[in-house]
């Protein structure tokens, strides 16, 4: 297995993502989430459209029994109420007591101090797999100051790599900072995907599903740095790709849920846009 460090090459990545699509493919992981109830059929459909089994559930009663069988963890806190803040904590102990890869998509965190109290004691408390957000939330969980617009983040600063390192040895994860330029990586090495389109910010979700993507990446018991690229890079280049037929934004979505349940080798090879940042 190729080893993941900083003197990995963008072309080896690239060839991790596509080995982790196949597996994804071949294994159909079953996905738990526990999830923001906005997005979840979005989230629902993303996971399969990628070839994984999604499955959501918010009685406490029986996550144990659902983590158990499950094959990753999702943990999103975008519709955060009591029940929510409850569970979330339960939900990533069990995952991490049991050994699955979880996720945490930290919504919105710098919003309101109800967000900031309950990620705190989740980074606290767990450990994740990997975390992914968008700049605001990053720095918000780094006790960084930063501006967002409720769950919107209106940073456009490009100390992505840095905040990477430094979020990745804090909490020992992989980091994903989501943004016009996203930045993956760990405590060694970070890269750019620069993927996408700007339009898919007017669709709401797409966040939401990157962390589904990657959960998926995760389930099929891939390195979880490539897990975090195939994920952000799958949406990448799904949005792009639907941009080139923009009509309106619900056809955009659309258009994006049908490139991922399309996506294969070719494609990844053809539209990637990767880049290390060293």
């Amino acid at each position: 297995m190729l080893i993941l460090n900083k003197n990995i090459m963008k072309e080896e990545l690239v060839d991790e993502v596509v080995l982790a699509l196949k597996n994804i493919k071949e294994k159909t992981p079953l996905v738990y989430h526990l999830t923001n109830t906005v997005t979840i059929n979005d989230c629902a459909n993303i996971t399969l459209a990628i070839g994984g089994s999604p499955l959501m559930s918010f009685c406490i009663e029986e996550i144990e029994e659902i983590i158990e069988f499950s094959s990753s963890v999702v943990l999103n806190i975008g519709t955060m109420d009591k029940s929510m803040e409850t569970m979330a904590v339960e939900v990533g102990k069990i995952a991490n007591k049991l050994k699955k890869p979880i996720i945490l998509d930290p919504v919105g965190v710098g919003a309101t101090k109800a967000r900031k109290n309950l990620v705190n004691a989740l980074l606290k408390e767990i450990k994740f797999t990997v975390i992914k957000g968008n700049m605001a939330e990053i720095k918000s969980i780094l006790n960084i100051d930063s501006l967002s617009r409720g769950v919107d983040s209106l940073e456009k600063d490009d100390s992505g790599e840095k905040l990477v390192k430094l979020a990745a040895k804090k909490f020992n994860s992989v980091i994903a900072i989501t943004g016009e330029i996203d930045y993956i990586g760990n405590q060694e090495i970070v890269f750019k995907v620069m993927n996408g389109h700007k339009k898919m910010e007017l669709v709401t979700g797409t966040g939401c599903m990157i962390s589904s993507l990657i959960g998926a990446f995760l389930g099929g018991k891939n390195n979880s740095l490539v897990s975090a690229v195939g994920g952000v890079l799958s949406m990448g280049i799904a949005g792009e790709l639907a941009e080139k037929n923009f009509i309106g934004t619900g056809s955009l979505k659309v258009n994006i849920m049908d490139n991922i349940s399309n996506l294969t080798e070719e494609i990844i090879r053809k539209n990637e846009k990767i880049s290390s940042t060293s």
